[in-house]
């Protein structure tokens, strides 16, 4: 099970299976962090980007054949952004980290999905990294605090991304036994024993309920720089 401080994604999709296959569904909710005197948070949590898939627990039973040919996977660093803003890939992928802005980079990451840092380089140019675990990977650039982004490397491709109304279905599942997992960038399970739910799947479409989650903080704020030091302040950003 991975978890953290929730978070989602969005960009290339995980290569899914087509064919013939059950359909899961699932309904996010989100808690919003209450206030003090018993009030709710004003601006009420996203349901949207959750991140569920299904593991399967006999792999040579279901693993289905990935494609020879991997996509290619992309985090674009491009006016102080990195887009997507989070990208799921299969675990063992190489994504390219390419610089499109008029200025340096330094890319890094130094959390439990990948640890890396491709240093400084310059506009025009691009580095790559092959994510070879699975696992949660938090980008950061080591000029620009306000830059971040996450990659998620799964070892399966049954996954579902919520919507904006927080529906969620993963597509063409073959039969078997799977466990679920979830992930968000600003929540947490609100029950935590759902992390060891099994769920079975055989020839009908399965509907996993309400899974509700806790508003936590923003799992990006506030994070140092790759020495591991608060970000420098400056007088006037020239780059």
């Amino acid at each position: 099970m991975i978890f953290g401080c929730c978070s989602v994604l969005t960009g290339i999709p995980v290569q899914q299976m087509r064919g013939e296959g059950v359909e899961v569904s699932a309904k996010i909710l989100v808690s919003a962090p209450m206030q003090a005197a018993g009030k709710r948070h004003k601006d009420e949590p996203s349901v949207a980007n959750v991140v569920v898939w299904l593991s399967p627990l006999k792999p040579a039973g279901v693993t289905p054949v990935m494609p020879a040919r991997q996509p290619l996977y992309r985090l674009v660093q491009k006016d102080k952004m990195f887009t997507p803003h989070l990208l799921v890939v299969p675990t063992g992928s190489q994504v390219e980290f390419p610089n499109q802005d008029p200025f340096f980079h330094n890319v890094f990451s130094l959390f439990n999905g990948k640890r890396f840092d491709l240093g400084l380089y310059e506009s025009g140019t691009s580095r790559s990294v092959r994510f070879d675990r699975e696992g949660i990977s938090y980008i950061f650039c080591n000029i620009h605090p306000e830059m971040g982004a996450i990659v998620l490397a799964l070892n399966t491709p049954y996954y579902g991304i919520s919507s904006e109304n927080g529906a969620v279905t993963l597509h063409n599942l073959p039969p078997g036994s799977y466990r679920l997992n979830v992930w968000s960038e600003n929540g947490q399970l609100a029950n935590p024993d759902l992390s060891q739910r099994i769920v079975q799947v055989s020839t009908d479409p399965v509907h996993l309920g309400e899974i509700t989650l806790q508003a936590t903080t923003d799992a990006l704020a506030h994070h140092k720089n790759k020495f591991g030091e608060d970000y420098q302040p400056t007088r006037e950003q020239k780059y």
